[in-house]
């Protein structure tokens, strides 16, 4: 069944083939697509793309994509526009992005932006390595949120990573 599922207003998400359907993407006003995949086509739709080249594996590197796609979402929603995120059949890949989306954004905890994305999609299921990358970026942001705002800017991404791992061996 071809269908992109809302999760918010302006987010949804789907699988690749959903995804590539013109007339579905015209219908929720799709104006960005994030194809989370290595193989699955981007949609010939006129609409603006980002692909995070990754496997479902749980091997995979996605956490290193979560603050620039949490942010692009923000930013299309900022301008009035709408973002699908996809990725094969839309379960693991696709639902991660989902999720460091609300948990970053609306500040959601790890388990409140899987009910919410599984509420939109049922057969949402990260596989374990995202899911433990979840874990980690959830620990990351509360790091974060916790950071007087005027150091905050001193850390990237990478900095706090580090600090939250140290903190985590001693």
């Amino acid at each position: 069944m071809l269908q992109l599922c809302k999760i918010t207003d302006s987010l949804f998400i789907s699988n690749a083939r959903s995804a590539c359907n013109n007339e579905l993407l015209q219908k929720e006003s799709v104006t960005l697509c994030i194809n989370v995949s290595r193989q699955q086509p981007s949609p010939p739709a006129p609409v603006s793309t980002l692909r995070v080249a990754v496997y479902d594996d749980p091997n995979e590197d996605l956490q290193a994509h979560f603050d620039r796609c949490a942010d692009a979402i923000l930013s299309v929603e900022a301008g009035g526009g709408r973002t699908l995120v996809y990725c094969k059949n839309g379960r693991s890949r696709s639902a991660t992005v989902c999720m460091a989306y609300l948990m970053k954004h609306r500040s959601l905890s790890l388990t409140e932006a899987y009910e919410m994305v599984k509420s939109a999609r049922s057969v949402v299921e990260p596989n374990p390595g995202f899911w433990a990358q979840l874990e980690r970026y959830e620990q990351e942001l509360k790091i974060r949120r916790d950071l007087p705002e005027h150091k905050r800017l001193q850390f990237s991404p990478i900095s706090l990573q580090r600090l939250f791992h140290r903190k985590q061996n001693k």
